[in-house]
């Protein structure tokens, strides 16, 4: 075989003219991470040889290949990475086969350095309370070496260690969230977040249900609740009739999975009752609800007994006993008779009663008869045959039969008696509760009292300033030119209350000594920490910055002195917005007194309004974190202005902010990454604009429907988002849907929202014209009324109670006049339909909004602490 080789390596050289060899060589590298790379070959000695790539021993198949001819029979290649990965890593050289034989370079390798890259990621675990258990979390570079720091509940524990790292946790009692950091020379890389949950008892199993039922045997099916992080090892079944007490129903006990167990041995055409509980490691789980079915029909058990006749001249008259329920298994549909004369079989007769009367009794002398009883199924068996004899032999029988009659009949008044005797005791009792329900007297009428405002008549106090509250000197020049005097104003009748304050109607005298309504922003009188005071004057500096028709816009500030204490009340003035928050708003147009339609291109323009407004405060580096519908106030145009500030930020460097201290913040609007990692940036405020979206489209409905907000983080990691809204169009879901990436950048800006819904608001027939006027008003018309200007516009956007509308300025100060309705939320008020001079007598529409607002002001306590 050597001989052969060497032979055809003489030819090839002879033929060729040169020997076949590679003249370079691809040498080791080492590149950083998402640098690029080229390694190159050179083989001489063939014509147009087919050199190729291999990588561990696998041909590469790339298309950033490059051949280029260096010479007679002299050839080159190389092989190119652009962004050279860790999987990139390896050892490369080229090959040549030629006339089955394979000719090989030296073999170089690739080394990636770059940050750290996890082999062993955390996961999560589930732990009794107390009980120890490690962690393990392992990463590789290079550059080596790699040091882990383990982070658990968000607080650091301990050093950094070398990898791989196992964590000893002495135990917890709650659930707590981890991760782990891994360093080298080029950087960070942080690990999945992995959650140690603890162990609890199971909840009910849930969708309990008969799969199927075949004769008397019924399999029954159902779904594990919650598992309380514990692996469910069986489940018990409870069964029995309905009606026997629930307490001493039988229990199966079945391994899990799968949730199944068939029901053997039941009766049939019976009603049973079954219920289901789990165990885990920890005990039973309650027991689901009560699921009621009813087993099938069967043919009957038994066969009707004491069948006797009666013979006379003129007929034959048989009764048999009827079939217990336990016995028929079904529904009677009637009783055969069968009688046999002579050794032949009649043909049988079918009767709905336990008795017959066959006439010619002559012809059933010597006859034998049976019965049976017959259900949709089938018949049952027959009963023992009773032979016809003439008349003097059945006397007895007769008298005997007679006696019996005679007893059942008494039997039966007793009963009827009974029976009767009981329903008039319980219709006398019925009487005699009838009194005891006497229609409640009217209530009292709610009586007001004139709102509180500032008197002028007392000792004048010492005029406020901000060098008394202790801010600090770059929030007091932000606010120097925006101080208005105490005495320039006038409190009315409070339109809000929240956690931090209250809202009040307002007078504002200007310089022209005329007077301008606005809404003032009160912090709660109870205020002693300059802290308090200087977070409502940081959000009344936010909006003094503002200028734009969809932001709301800062008026002023105010402090009010105290007798007595040391830190004034401050107060920011606000235009009065008269038609109150959005989402109120959009509760009055289904659920009002008077309810009133509002049309697709009115709820896209409200949406519009809002993504201008955001998109401003965008620009100017600001995250709102709070957007939904309760924050959007109406002006009296019907424009959405972007209001309350209270939990904004401003970005001074970077596209994010972490949240650091315990703030409350509204689950059901947060993004995914912001429930997760506290981390709050324009693409989380584009979140919560979708949420809004979908308030807008379903007319003010909470979002996610019976998810409570504990669960909220869990039904998103799923994947699960709200759903469609009744009547909403897909492309505006899918506008919506677009804002709820779990990837933010994916997430559209909104200046692309801008545009889309400028977009379908152009694209809707008729296409109205964007950024019209829609209703004016002059509050200096003729009368003391106001003028209406654009009819036409007023017409289609004037809503139930503006028709009841009078002059407000004459009686501002009239505190139960039924026009405001004060509702929850920190900066949220509403002039309320039907609310002229004479006030809104409410009626159960109104009553319903309430009780919806209080409700939800109670899911507004739910919420996270970050």
């Amino acid at each position: 075989m050597k001989l052969i080789l060497w032979i055809l390596l003489s030819f090839l050289r002879s033929r060729e003219g040169t020997c076949m060899q590679f003249t370079k060589h691809p040498s080791n590298q080492t590149v950083s991470q998402g640098n690029a790379v080229r390694l190159g070959c050179a083989f001489q000695g063939a014509s147009e040889p087919d050199i190729v790539w291999m990588k561990d021993g696998e041909r590469l198949y790339s298309t950033d290949q490059m051949f280029i001819t260096l010479g007679e029979q002299h050839w080159e290649t190389f092989h190119s990475m652009k962004s050279v990965q860790q999987q990139d890593a390896g050892q490369y050289w080229c090959e040549v086969e030629f006339h089955g034989l394979t000719f090989s370079s030296e073999r170089a390798w690739i080394t990636v350095a770059g940050v750290p890259h996890f082999i062993q990621e955390p996961q999560d675990v589930a732990m009794f309370p107390n009980v120890p258990f490690n962690l393990t979390c392992a990463a590789v570079g290079p550059p080596e070496p790699v040091e882990v720091q383990w982070w658990l509940g968000g607080i650091q524990e301990g050093e950094p260690r070398p990898s791989p790292s196992v964590l000893h946790v002495a135990g917890v009692n709650s659930s707590v969230r981890f991760y782990c950091e891994a360093k080298n020379t080029r950087g960070i890389s942080v690990s999945r977040t992995g959650t140690v949950h603890i162990k609890v008892l199971p909840s009910a199993p849930v969708g309990l249900q008969v799969l199927r039922m075949v004769d008397n045997n019924v399999t029954l099916s159902w779904k594990p609740g919650f598992t309380g992080h514990s692996e469910l090892s069986t489940c018990i079944v409870q069964v029995g009739r309905r009606s026997v007490r629930k307490l001493d129903l039988p229990q199966q006990e079945v391994r899990v999975p799968p949730h199944l167990q068939v029901l053997s041995g039941l009766r049939s055409h019976s009603n049973y009752s079954v219920r289901v509980s789990c165990v885990n490691e920890v005990g039973v789980s309650p027991f689901s609800p009560w699921l009621h079915f009813q087993t099938p029909e069967s043919v009957p058990l038994a066969a009707p007994g004491n069948l006797t006749f009666d013979l006379s001249e003129q007929q034959l008259a048989l009764t048999w006993a009827q079939l217990q329920d336990n016995e028929l298994q079904g529904k009677l549909l009637a009783y055969k008779l069968q009688w046999t004369l002579g050794g032949e079989a009649q043909e049988p007769l079918l009767f709905k009663d336990n008795s017959a009367q066959l006439a010619g009794a002559g012809r059933f002398f010597n006859a034998s008869f049976q019965v049976s009883a017959c259900t949709s199924v089938g018949c049952g068996p027959w009963s023992p045959p009773v032979l016809v004899l003439p008349s003097s032999v059945q006397v007895q029988v007769q008298r005997s039969h007679m006696w019996v009659g005679l007893l059942l009949g008494l039997l039966v008044a007793a009963v009827v008696g009974l029976l009767l005797t009981v329903l008039a005791h319980q219709r006398r009792k019925e009487m005699e509760f009838g009194s005891a329900f006497k229609p409640a007297g009217p209530e009292s009428p709610v009586s007001f009292t004139a709102a509180r405002s500032f008197s002028r008549n007392c000792a004048e106090l010492q005029e406020s300033t901000l060098d008394s509250l202790g801010i600090t000197d770059e929030l007091k020049n932000k606010l120097q030119d925006v101080l208005i005097p105490e005495r320039q104003l006038t409190l009315g009748h409070m339109l809000g209350k929240g956690e931090f304050g209250s809202v009040r109607e307002a007078f504002l005298k200007t310089e022209d000594s005329s007077m301008q309504k606005v809404a003032v922003k009160v912090l709660k009188s109870d205020v002693t920490s300059s802290g308090d005071v200087e977070q409502c004057l940081k959000e009344a500096a936010y909006m003094k910055d503002f200028h734009h028709p969809n932001v709301i816009q800062l008026i002023g500030v105010s402090l009010h002195r105290r007798p007595g204490q040391r830190l004034p009340i401050p107060m920011v003035v606000l235009p009065f917005m008269r038609h109150g928050d959005l989402h109120t708003f959009l509760l009055l147009s289904r659920l009002g007194e008077q309810l009133f339609d509002l049309s697709l291109q009115t709820l896209i323009q409200f949406m519009l309004d809002i993504s201008r407004g955001m998109e401003y405060l965008s620009s100017r580096n600001i995250i709102h974190r709070d957007l939904a519908a309760r924050n959007c106030m109406l002006d009296e145009n019907m424009t959405v202005c972007v209001a309350d500030f209270g939990l904004s930020k401003k970005i001074y460097s970077g596209d994010y902010y972490r949240q650091g201290s315990v703030s409350k913040l509204p689950v059901k609007w947060i993004a995914l990454e912001s429930l997760a990692d506290n981390i709050y940036t324009t693409q989380s405020d584009v979140w919560a604009f979708g949420v809004t979206m979908w308030e807008i489209m379903t007319r003010g409905q909470t979002p996610y429907p019976g998810v409570e907000n504990s669960e909220i983080y869990e039904f998103l990691i799923k994947g699960e988002r709200l759903k469609k809204p009744p009547d909403c169009r897909d492309d505006i879901y899918e506008i919506m849907h677009s804002c709820w990436s779990p990837v933010p950048k994916c997430r559209p800006s909104f200046k692309h929202l801008v545009a889309q819904l400028e977009a379908l608001w152009l694209g809707l027939s008729p296409a109205p014209t964007l950024k019209e006027p829609l209703l004016y008003m002059n509050l200096e018309g003729e009368g003391g009324r106001r003028a209406v200007r654009a009819p036409e516009a007023a017409a289609s956007w004037s809503v139930p109670w503006q028709q009841w509308v009078e002059d407000e300025e004459k009686g501002w100060l009239m505190v139960g006049s039924g026009a405001v309705l004060a509702i929850g939320g920190d900066y949220r008020y509403i002039t309320g339909p039907c609310g002229g001079p004479e006030g809104w007598e409410g009626g159960g529409g109104r009553q319903e909004v309430m009780d919806i607002l209080q409700e939800e002001l109670r899911d507004d306590d739910d919420v996270i602490n970050v």
